[in-house]
């Protein structure tokens, strides 16, 4: 059956909702387009377009997949992030915009050596070297290399498929200062010669408590990597191996800087704090106004 453009998408819309999908009308329209090879923009100038048994098939078939709780991501195959367009799959977790201010801290950081108005005793001599740690599909480390000048930048992860996904998206968006390491944490960082050191260490870790994953929604439970989700027992565990290691591959007055779940706030800035190793430890909140990043400078204090 034929159906005018505005039906199609109120059917599809419904058949979202009914299935608990929350932005319904949004992934509703972002489907057609999808499927239309559309700008967003231009949806409204066909609003009243008659669409053919064919496209209202295939349009319907996309919906049925994202009411089974397939992420739209997966769907469509990208996420926005930065304003740069990102390959996604279910091998990599799929960049939120939350992750954003991260990346828009950490570029003030490296353009003005300052974190909110606050200076930072960080001069790196010549360009900066940035690991960013656990990178899945690269989102973080690439952006930094696309909007950041003066930078090389290393993105790691323990996932080989992650790694393949990164370097895609890399290669997409003309992300040649980035190279990419198959590394479970800091482990393929030390050789015979030492261990290799960087101006800045970025990661958003896995700091999802293990039991608070059964309650997450089957978008992310089912369809994104357990291994980019699970924090352990507490939440913690990868930002204590952060905290016990990174010294080791930070140059002098390095910096560190981590993604944070919102109540996490507390426990993450007490670890830097109690090691000893960490200066100038700050938590900053998003634009939302929660809890998202924590900050430190290697301490130089012997």
């Amino acid at each position: 059956m034929s159906l005018p453009l505005k039906d199609l998408i109120k059917i599809g819309e419904n058949q979202l909702r009914e299935a608990g999908v929350k932005d319904a009308a949004i992934d509703a329209k972002e489907l057609f387009c999808y499927l239309m090879h559309m700008d967003r923009t231009k949806l409204m100038l066909r609003w009243q377009d008659v669409m053919q048994d064919n496209q209202c098939e295939a349009y319907f078939d996309l919906v049925a997949k994202r009411a089974a709780r397939i992420p739209v991501q997966h769907i469509i195959g990208t996420q926005e992030f930065m304003g740069l367009t990102f390959f996604v799959s279910d091998k990599v977790l799929i960049p939120r915009q939350d992750t954003e201010t991260l990346v828009e801290d950490a570029l003030d950081i490296i353009s003005k050596n300052k974190v909110r108005n606050d200076e930072l005793p960080i001069k790196p001599k010549g360009s900066w070297s940035i690991l960013d740690l656990g990178c899945g599909s690269g989102a973080i480390g690439i952006s930094l290399a696309k909007l950041a000048d003066n930078v090389k930048v290393t993105c790691s992860d323990v996932s080989q498929e992650a790694l393949t996904v990164a370097e895609k998206n890399a290669k997409s968006l003309g992300a040649k200062s980035v190279k990419f390491v198959n590394s479970d944490m800091f482990a393929s960082f030390t050789g015979k010669m030492g261990n290799k050191k960087f101006d800045m260490i970025i990661s958003n870790p896995p700091y999802i408590c293990k039991e608070v994953i059964a309650t997450l929604e089957p978008e992310v439970k089912k369809h994104e990597p357990m291994m980019a989700l699970d924090g352990g027992e507490d939440g913690l565990k990868f930002y204590r191996i952060i905290v016990d290691q990174a010294p080791l591959f930070l140059k002098k007055s390095g910096v560190v800087m981590v993604e944070i779940g919102h109540d996490q706030m507390s426990d993450v800035t007490k670890l830097f704090a109690a090691s000893g190793r960490f200066s100038f430890v700050t938590g900053l909140k998003d634009l939302a106004g929660r809890d998202r990043i924590v900050a430190a400078v290697l301490s130089q204090k012997k």
